[in-house]
């Protein structure tokens, strides 16, 4: 096992790999930009070191800052947590030359798979279904409208490099094509240094269910069963919950298998996600897999029993899974909202500033994962994500209750917070039926009344 472990992030994930370092008897390192000297994951390290400035690209993006705070520091290990440079090959390679591991897959799986093209080639050899489209990137819009006319329209125009919900355009009119693969080319160019882009088909209202895998690079994965993550805005999550309402256990072990073999076709090690559509018919796709732990990985957590950030410490000391597929059995639900610095009454625009009071739930079966406290600043240089909190219950309904309560009895003054949406999505019909898509906030529910105000604290 590990000695000593820098975590190479901030936040409420940085909180989350010191406490299971603790519980693994592992000294840690924290590494802080100037602007996060006062943050949780500073004082809980039992070392910490400043990178850099507030930006970034100053501090937390410096690959070179990063190794020097852990070769100086005497780290053996580096986890990068997710965003940043999680899913950084070079910064992977880096530490191997090093001689520091990288708490995560080889740089080998992080390229394949951080190539979205790459990436569906893989998988069409491994036999995982993938969207209809192309066999790989295109080159001229003449290759995409050529794809079009195959698949039909509507398409997705996507870039290769992509992630964030950058680099994708939706094309319902072929004479719109041309114009979409210049757009999305050149904004992928611009974000990832990356122009190539593919096409596939556009499914209408999928829902986005993704498949937590565990493999240990020696042959041996296995899946810890779905997570619906349909509740997002420009592609990014807001609400998870485990297991998925639209995932029956025939449903779900064919798309585990499917992710199983994903990893092993990747060559991959430790913990990562396979993400898939799944539309109506209960036909589902490979869309990309996430090289790193997810922010939502703690609902799988909290139905499983299994601790998926300290078994991916344990896999990259050189341990074996300590699970067997046959191990693993869902049990109830849970449901993890996002707590966000943003107001979705406008657009969800990020908040930065004070927090100058902060009382979250507490109370059996809720969970939250933050960095913060009463007095806390939110730095406007990073993301806006303040707290994850999680709820259990038996099944979805007594999870969906339990939620209700655990958010009226969240409160949270100085900057305005995404708790007041997940109340209105809570009371919307199709959300509590479980019959929702990926399009669910900016069609079905902008369809209903904005203001809600949330159920008496009592």
């Amino acid at each position: 096992m590990f000695e000593k472990v820098l975590i190479a992030n901030r936040g409420e994930i940085a909180v989350r790999v010191i406490r299971a370092c603790r519980e693994l008897g592992i000294a840690t390192v924290a590494v802080y930009s100037s602007a996060d000297a006062s943050s949780l994951h500073v004082a809980y390290a039992d070392e910490a070191v400043c990178v850099g400035p507030p930006p970034a690209a100053q501090s937390y993006l410096v690959t070179e800052n990063l190794i020097m705070a852990a070769v100086t520091h005497g780290a053996d290990a580096i986890h990068p947590g997710y965003g940043f440079l999680a899913e950084n090959a070079g910064f992977s390679r880096l530490c191997a030359d090093n001689d520091i591991t990288f708490i995560g897959p080889g740089p080998e799986s992080i390229e394949l798979m951080g190539d979205k093209a790459m990436a569906r080639a893989t998988m069409m050899a491994a036999a995982v279904p993938v969207t209809p489209g192309s066999d790989g990137v295109i080159t001229d819009a003449a290759q995409a409208e050529a794809v079009a006319r195959e698949v039909g329209l509507p398409v997705m125009v996507k870039a290769s490099a992509g992630g964030g919900g950058k680099g994708i355009r939706v094309v319902y009119d072929g004479e719109a094509l041309a114009a979409a693969v210049r757009q999305a080319s050149g904004e992928a160019q611009a974000a990832f240094g990356d122009g190539a882009v593919y096409v596939e088909k556009y499914l209408a209202r999928p829902r986005h269910v993704e498949i937590q895998i565990l493999a240990d690079g020696r042959g041996h994965a296995i899946h810890l069963g779905e997570r619906d993550c349909s509740i997002q805005r420009r592609h990014q999550k807001l609400i998870e919950e485990a297991p998925s309402p639209a995932v029956s256990p025939e449903l779900r072990a064919r798309m585990g298998k499917a992710a199983v073999d994903a990893a092993l076709a990747a060559g991959y090690k430790g913990a990562g996600t396979v993400e898939f559509l799944l539309d109506g018919s209960g036909e589902f796709y490979f869309m990309e897999m996430n090289t790193r732990v997810q922010v939502e990985h703690c609902v799988t957590e909290m139905v499983t029993g299994i601790d998926i950030v300290k078994t991916g410490i344990r896999v990259a000391a050189g341990e074996s899974l300590p699970i067997r597929q046959d191990d693993v059995a869902i049990a109830g639900h849970a449901i993890e909202f996002r707590i966000n610095a943003e107001d979705p009454d406008r657009d969800f625009l990020p908040a930065p500033g004070p927090v100058r009071g902060w009382s979250p739930p507490g109370g059996p079966w809720v969970r939250l994962d933050s960095h913060v406290y009463p007095g806390y600043v939110v730095p406007p240089f990073y993301d806006s994500l303040l707290a994850k909190l999680v709820i259990w219950g038996r099944d979805r309904g007594e999870a969906l209750a339990r939620a209700r309560w655990a958010l009226a009895q969240f409160r949270v003054e100085g900057v305005p917070t995404t708790i007041s949406f997940h109340l209105r999505v809570l009371e919307h019909p199709l959300f509590q039926a479980g019959a929702v898509s990926t399009h669910f906030i900016d069609e079905d529910l902008a369809e209903t009344p904005v203001g809600v105000e949330p159920p008496p604290a009592g």
